[in-house]
């Protein structure tokens, strides 16, 4: 029998490339959603009728312990990865960050607990270094909450390390750094910036030109996931899934428009920038632990990833309301 998988948000960006995945891998699939009274599964409602019929699809809330506890039962794997993530709306409702990114992740790892799940993952993020003291930058950097989500999620890897040394829970921290692709809201840097140019803005609204990610195409993102439920090594571990390149959102944003239209032009939006002491001016991750634990290597370097991704939003614009600001 194959093992019984459970994916918290999958109805979202990275959760719904993490369900097809694991569908294809040969798991029996349990894609925990968001309840809501319109019936939506996210981008689960995007995938073929076919796929979808192999899903089962438990609709509810991460904040609510009852519920989360029942959408775990027989499940062998859980993959946590419901979350709000967006940094500027954590400026203004952090209390809702605190109840979905802290407390849902207590009521994941208090379930698996009690039912003694095999193994749990725990998806993190690149923001919990905040700004590099040191590139690369690996596991054991600092964190720094400069933001009230990434100091949501530092608290939630806490908590989840704290469950394994304290109860011998069978955790991984799984740390993705900036992730981009197919189904990515407006509110990330790159879907800004093709969505702007594919509706024939000729002015490409940014903020901090200046700041240097380190991207990871989803598929890449999804593999290393799997890839670490699959080894007990990565047990007790939190590891980075970085490419080790960095680039400038500038640099960025010019190959994006140089793809697209050439003549567009960026301008600094100020509503985009975040607070001085906020801005995470610059992550480059160290991706030797899970080289060192897995057979996981990136497939995709950034320009085939962003040409895909472009073809995507080319084919889904509709869905984008790129004339506003995404936050």
């Amino acid at each position: 029998m194959s093992e019984k998988v459970l994916i918290t948000g999958a109805d979202g960006f990275i959760g719904s490339h993490l369900t097809e995945a694991l569908l294809e891998a040969g798991y029996d699939v349990r894609a925990f959603v968001y309840y809501n009274s319109f019936n939506s599964w996210g981008w689960l409602d995007t995938i073929p009728k076919e796929k979808l019929s192999q899903i089962e699809i438990f609709s509810g809330d991460i904040r609510d312990p009852n519920g989360v506890a029942e959408s775990m039962k027989e499940i062998d794997y859980v993959f946590h990865l419901a979350a709000l993530i967006a940094i500027p709306f954590s400026y203004h409702s952090p209390d809702s960050y605190v109840d979905t990114n802290i407390k849902g992740t207590l009521n994941v790892l208090q379930a698996a607990r009690n039912l003694g799940t095999k193994r749990v993952l725990i998806t993190s993020t690149s923001e919990v270094y905040g700004t590099a003291q040191y590139v690369p930058i690996d596991e054991s950097h600092p964190y720094q909450g400069q933001s009230p989500y990434s100091a949501t999620k530092i608290g939630a890897d806490r908590l989840a390390e704290s469950f394994y040394r304290s109860f011998d829970l069978p955790v991984t921290i799984v740390r993705p750094f900036n992730t981009y692709g197919p189904r990515q809201s407006a509110r990330a840097v790159i879907p800004t910036i093709i969505t702007q140019l594919l509706s024939g803005a000729k002015e490409i609204k940014l903020g901090n030109l200046e700041a240097t990610r380190d991207f990871n195409y989803v598929k890449d993102t999804v593999a290393g996931f799997i890839e670490l439920a699959e080894t007990e090594k990565a047990i007790g571990e939190e590891v980075n899934i970085a490419t080790g390149v960095e680039v400038s959102i500038g640099e960025l944003a010019k190959n994006i428009i140089e793809q697209i239209n050439p003549h567009a032009k960026i301008v600094c939006d100020e509503i985009r920038l975040r607070p001085e002491k906020s801005e995470v001016d610059r992550l480059l991750g160290d991706n030797n632990k899970i080289l060192s634990l897995t057979n996981w290597r990136p497939q995709y370097d950034l320009n085939t990833g962003i040409a895909e991704t472009i073809e995507w939003i080319k084919e889904n614009l509709n869905s984008y309301k790129a004339d506003r600001y995404n936050i």
